[in-house]
């Protein structure tokens, strides 16, 4: 395949559609009656409260939660019920004792391909690429985090809250990267407390006593 920073090649058809969805976490319900849909091209801004379910929501999505009730539906995009999918949680996943470029490396063995070089400059952390993980700060390890992302060659990337520690120019890079995924084919999920500012966004707002559906932005 190309490499990610070219961004060329197009993802199979695909779509999701969320018909009566809850949650509930601890024998408390967080959110119910959800139902929203989005293709290939879509990004979804995921939006609430703390405590809302935006970040469950992702999960049950990703398939690491199951729903209290209703149904998440994904059709394209691969041979199997849910397609080859990124998920990244607003944990940070980066190893303190692996060079920023062992751990691209590492990620692009597990689930992605193409220049782990790329993927450095595709968030702006090319001279990173031989410091520890341990070493970078807040904000270049977010970067790394989801430099990720442009290995992957997965067409739904789930996303939790990606902006948080990224200064102007990183979220700029994201925005960039986002861009180019779509432009693919491919489908965003961003739980988000702000607007990502992503063209055509459409927003769906959680809570129990917000309407379920998605708005266009």
């Amino acid at each position: 395949m190309n490499a990610p920073e070219n961004g060329s090649g197009t993802y199979p058809a695909l779509s999701l559609n969320v018909e009566g969805l809850a949650c509930a976490r601890g024998g408390r319900a967080v959110f119910g009656g959800l139902d929203f849909q989005a293709a290939g091209g879509d990004a979804i801004e995921l939006r609430g409260p703390n405590g809302a379910g935006k970040s469950s929501l992702l999960r049950l999505l990703a398939g690491l939660l199951p729903p209290a009730a209703g149904a998440i539906v994904w059709t394209g995009g691969a041979e199997t019920s849910r397609p080859a999918l990124t998920y990244c949680g607003h944990r940070d996943p980066v190893k303190p004792w692996l060079t920023a470029r062992e751990q691209l490396a590492w990620w692009r063995d597990l689930e992605g391909n193409g220049s782990v070089e790329a993927a450095a400059r595709a968030m702006g952390i090319g001279p990173l690429l031989d410091v520890a993980g341990g070493l970078l700060s807040a904000g270049q390890r977010r970067r790394l985090a989801l430099a990720r992302l442009a290995l992957a060659e997965t067409p739904a990337w789930l996303l939790d809250e990606p902006s948080v520690s990224l200064d102007e120019d990183g979220a700029a890079l994201l925005t960039a990267m986002i861009g180019r995924h779509r432009a693919r084919g491919g489908l965003v999920v961003v739980a988000t407390h702000q607007p990502t500012g992503l063209p055509h966004a459409r927003t769906v707002n959680l809570g129990l006593d917000a309407p379920g559906g998605a708005d266009g932005a």
